[in-house]
């Protein structure tokens, strides 16, 4: 039953109220005076479609939420918006949240109608205790990190791409122009399911260890609705964790020690041993030569590309298993800063990934997801251009893309 226009403004002051908004911010983004949107929300004035598409992306809502049987005031970005009000602040993050939320819900309706449903059951949930301590973080994150690898079957192997991997636990990703500050968010919406974002202007390593810090989030945190994360707030007590979580599911500690024993080093300098007989016991101290178990940095170059993470990402957790002692660390640490660590990847032939194609990747699903449903008559041309636009591309950019499908916008689809 369509509702009335008193619901609907009641509906659009409820939804402006939870996300901490003033009446003149939504009548600044309307375009209408302060006034003019007070009787849109008494319900005696009535608003456009155009209009209530507007407030619906102010929102961060789907606009099918405010003419719907019923309306929950509670969504993901209002959940931040209490949450996290000092990040939410921003406008240049709040503007990129609705953008998220927005590419989101359509990632989510275009799967929907191609016929790919995401069953929330298979992710993983660890209901812990707040961590009390630094310490107790990198227990928790460690402990929680071991535990889904041996849920998944992983082994202490390297992992596969991080966004295959979260796809396949039902999580939707993407990769966003995000603030420089921020690393990733993860959000969880009745509409649009587990959705985790990853900066698109970050390396792709950087990019790879931030959806595994957001995986933490995904199966710890999922009763906060949303978390951003930023540099800033790398102390927060539920970052650490998931600092600690990305490092041990990215570089296992039984994965690196197999692999540096690989190499020839990771022994104790000095080992001992003891026979026993009834006679008693013999010990044995054993040493290895100097110099030989000094770890290098071509072998933190042959680490980092095996695991798939950054150079000082493996420095980092070397130290943390005391393969190196903190003088070593730092002067690795400065070869690398010098340059060193990528000229001799490259001298060993160890190529990186091309970053501007790691980029493209969400592009290119979100795409062909859009060019299915559009192929199906499921979408318009009209929203096929929306789509398309939302991703940065243009209207030339898709007609050359139908022309190079052989996808005749004009043409009947259900004919033959």
């Amino acid at each position: 039953m369509p509702i009335t226009q008193q619901e609907l403004g009641r509906r659009i002051r409820e939804a402006r109220e939870s996300c901490r908004m003033t009446q003149e911010d939504a009548a600044k983004h309307l375009g209408v005076s302060r006034p003019t949107f007070v009787q849109i929300e008494a319900g005696n004035r009535s608003v456009s479609s155009i209009e209530l598409d507007k407030l619906a992306y102010l929102f961060g809502r789907d606009i099918r939420e405010f003419v719907a049987d019923s309306f929950d005031g509670e969504d993901a970005l209002s959940a931040l918006f209490r949450a996290q009000s000092e990040v939410t602040g921003d406008p240049q993050v709040l503007e990129k949240l609705r953008e998220c939320m927005a590419i989101g819900r359509e990632l989510t309706n275009l799967e929907r109608l191609v016929g790919i449903d995401r069953d929330s059951a298979t992710v993983a949930s660890y209901p812990l205790p707040a961590p009390k301590n630094r310490w107790e973080a990198i227990q928790q994150g460690q402990r929680l990190a071991e535990e889904e690898r041996r849920r998944l079957g992983l082994g202490f192997a390297p992992l596969p791409d991080m966004t295959e991997l979260l796809e396949s636990q039902s999580v939707r990703t993407a990769v966003v122009e995000l603030p420089e500050d921020v690393s990733g968010l993860t959000l969880s919406d009745r509409n649009v399911g587990l959705f985790v974002v990853a900066n698109r202007e970050h390396h792709y390593l950087r990019r790879r260890f931030s959806f595994a810090h957001e995986y933490s989030h995904v199966v710890a945190d999922r009763d906060r609705f949303g978390l951003i994360s930023r540099a800033s707030d790398r102390d927060d007590l539920v970052e650490v964790r998931a600092n600690a979580f990305a490092a041990n599911l990215l570089m296992p500690e039984d994965g690196v020690r197999q692999y540096v024993a690989g190499l020839g080093k990771g022994k104790p300098s000095r080992a001992y041993a003891e026979v026993f007989d009834e006679a008693g016991t013999l010990s044995v101290e054993g040493r290895s030569a100097p110099g030989t178990q000094t770890i290098q940095l071509y072998d933190v170059v042959q680490l980092a590309h095996h695991f798939g993470v950054s150079r000082v990402a493996a420095l980092f957790r070397m130290r943390n298993l005391r393969l190196l002692t903190e003088a070593e660390l730092e002067h690795l640490k400065s070869l690398e800063e010098e340059g060193k660590g990528k000229l001799l990847a490259q001298s060993l032939g160890l190529e990186e990934p091309d970053h501007e194609e790691m980029r493209g990747r969400f592009k290119r699903r979100f795409l062909g997801l859009a060019l299915e449903a559009f192929r199906r008559d499921e979408v318009s041309h009209g929203k096929l251009r929306e789509l398309v636009a939302m991703i940065g591309l243009s209207d030339d950019h898709l007609e050359r893309l139908l022309d190079d499908a052989g996808i005749d916008p004009n043409a009947d689809s259900s004919s033959p």
